[in-house]
């Protein structure tokens, strides 16, 4: 029996999300033939080399810090991917063609939807990472206007200092930054969160732990909460759908 092979590009990775979710879904369908592992690697200019080494390999997803390092590396982006300018799954082409995906913001979308309501209008997106980018794109998708809160100088995002009034403005709250992530719970992005009314939705990208502390926060002020858990399972499908087209 010929053996697929799928895994995970990043740093720092033994977490990962993706290898459990796969492994526990190859067991649960009966999928004996497939396998996924995680690539840790230092530098994104290795991806070929890993490719070379694993000529089993039919599709990876990308993680941090390579969402948008990896962009150069492909030979190809879809339209989604190539609009948000990150990339967090790509396909191995059978005739070698690497060709790069954005399933981030189809799981955002998806898992965002049910918490919807007509007075949800605007948003601050906590980051301006790859992640980030897919949040913005899908908030778009919605007809959601989005601004971006950061520590860096970038063009039209908010500076955490000037955050007050902001999220009194908006209803929607983003955290696309890793802080509250596993084993630093104990951090939080600094927010005004009295400001957090029950009209605010606070939604954290982070699924480690399933309440961060900014969830804790922002729930003690009324804010319905939800964290990136189901983003990721949802992410992941689109990720083997796109995988197993055309095998």
């Amino acid at each position: 029996m010929a053996r697929k092979l799928f895994g995970l590009v990043g740093r720092n990775i033994d977490y990962s999300f993706s290898r459990s979710y796969f492994s526990r879904k190859f067991v649960d369908e009966g999928l004996h033939d497939c396998e996924y592992v995680n690539f840790d690697m230092a530098d994104i200019g290795n991806l070929r080399d890993v490719i070379s080494r694993n000529p089993d390999l039919i599709g990876l997803n990308v993680t941090i810090p390579f969402k948008q390092s990896v962009l150069p590396h492909l030979d190809k982006l879809d339209a989604t991917a190539q609009t948000i300018g990150a990339v967090n799954t790509i396909k191995i082409h059978k005739n070698g063609i690497l060709e790069g995906f954005n399933t981030d913001a189809h799981g955002f979308t998806e898992s965002l939807k049910p918490l919807l309501k007509p007075h949800h209008k605007s948003a601050l997106i906590l980051g301006s990472g790859g992640a980030s980018k897919a949040v913005a794109y899908a908030l778009a998708s919605l007809d959601i206007a989005c601004r971006h809160v950061s520590r860096q100088e970038i063009d039209g995002a908010i500076r955490y200092d000037e955050l007050d009034s902001a999220v009194e403005l908006v209803q929607i709250v983003v955290n696309a930054t890793p802080v509250g992530t596993f084993p630093r719970v104990d951090d939080c992005p600094e927010l005004p969160y009295e400001k957090f009314s029950a009209n605010h939705i606070a939604y954290d990208l982070i699924y480690n732990p399933a309440e961060t502390l900014f969830l804790k926060k922002a729930a003690r002020n009324g804010a319905v909460t939800k964290n990136g858990l189901e983003m990721l399972e949802l992410q992941a499908e689109k990720s083997w759908v796109i995988w197993n087209r055309d095998i």
